[in-house]
């Protein structure tokens, strides 16, 4: 996706995720009171405003883990870690470790208006 693109899908802010009550969340059937909505339109609404919600958390969540990544592994650090050493706490593929951390050094470098 081009960077201007980006940019300007992240300027589009979703609907916010509603709390979701410890007793509702125990019922595994319960999901943001979709389950309660009878018309069709009200639900596909609320359940679009969520899949974007959910999607812009989402990619917001992976930015931060780049940063995190980057920071992690800049070499100007006493306790840098290595590529598979973030690549171990975070579960990820050494090589899906690197390419994060070199997102995050983008992100570092490029800061947003």
């Amino acid at each position: 996706m081009a960077q201007p693109e980006r940019n300007e899908q992240q300027r589009l802010r979703p609907a916010p995720l509603l709390f979701e009550p410890s007793a509702a969340v125990a019922d595994p059937e319960h999901f943001f009171d979709l389950e309660s909505m009878d018309d069709p339109k009200e639900l596909l609404s609320r359940a679009t405003e969520l899949t974007l919600a959910f999607r812009a958390a989402t990619d917001r969540a992976v930015e931060f883990q780049a940063i995190a990544a980057a920071q992690l592994a800049d070499p100007r650090r006493f306790d840098r870690l290595t590529t598979a050493d973030i690549a171990q706490r975070a579960e990820w593929t050494e090589d899906y470790a690197t390419k994060m951390v070199e997102f995050g050094r983008t992100l570092l470098n490029d800061p947003r208006p």
